[in-house]
């Protein structure tokens, strides 16, 4: 026999025969892995969610503010950080409000109110704006460039920033008229209905 072809038929062998033994480890190993990760997945302890509350009543108040006007507010804000050593940061937010104007009826008291026979007049308390309040379930930030770990910060300038706007844009705003105007198409019906043909309504 040629030992040249008994040397390679030995190695042949031999290479099979640990082709198989590695085989058979590895497939061993991925039956074991399997099950382990099946009975992990079956067995493992679920998440446990903790949360605590301690909620106090810090004061109680009367209310007697009448709503009679509610105004909603978008402001688109583009607010920039500009400083010498870093990258212009900015930060685009979109804001939605609401501003709402009422009247305060527990500062209505006796002498604001006349009656003479089916006439009536009535002395209201002077329309006020009632709260400005940003929406932040509606709001959202649209976009940032740059802002990197300044990004909470900006977006706490802008909010603060968009929050004064609108207080100054409601405050210019026809809010308060508009009250006056609710107020005297919601009470005079009302009045009426109770047997005074004659109704005069003013503010204080």
């Amino acid at each position: 026999m040629d030992l040249t072809k008994y040397v390679e038929n030995g190695l042949y062998f031999e290479n099979n025969k640990f082709m198989g033994k590695l085989l058979k480890i590895l497939l061993t190993l991925a039956i074991i892995i399997g099950i382990t990760w099946f009975v992990w997945d079956r067995i493992k302890p679920g998440t446990t969610v903790d949360t605590r509350h301690q909620v106090l009543i810090e004061r109680i108040e009367a209310m007697g503010k009448l709503e009679l006007v509610k105004y909603r507010l978008s402001d688109v804000v583009e607010h920039k950080n500009i400083t010498a050593y870093l990258p212009e940061a900015s930060v685009l937010l979109i804001i939605k409000a609401d501003a709402v104007g009422c009247i305060d009826l527990t500062k209505l008291d006796s002498t604001d109110v006349k009656v003479s026979g089916d006439s009536v007049s009535i002395t209201l308390p002077k329309p006020e704006i009632c709260y400005v309040k940003i929406d932040h379930k509606d709001s959202k930030v649209y976009d940032t460039k740059m802002a990197f770990f300044r990004e909470a910060t900006l977006v706490d300038e802008a909010y603060k920033a968009a929050e004064e706007e609108i207080h100054r844009q409601v405050k210019n705003s026809d809010i308060l008229q508009q009250t006056q105007n609710n107020a005297i198409h919601v009470f005079k019906p009302l009045i009426e209905a109770l047997g005074f043909s004659k109704v005069s309504l003013s503010f204080k």
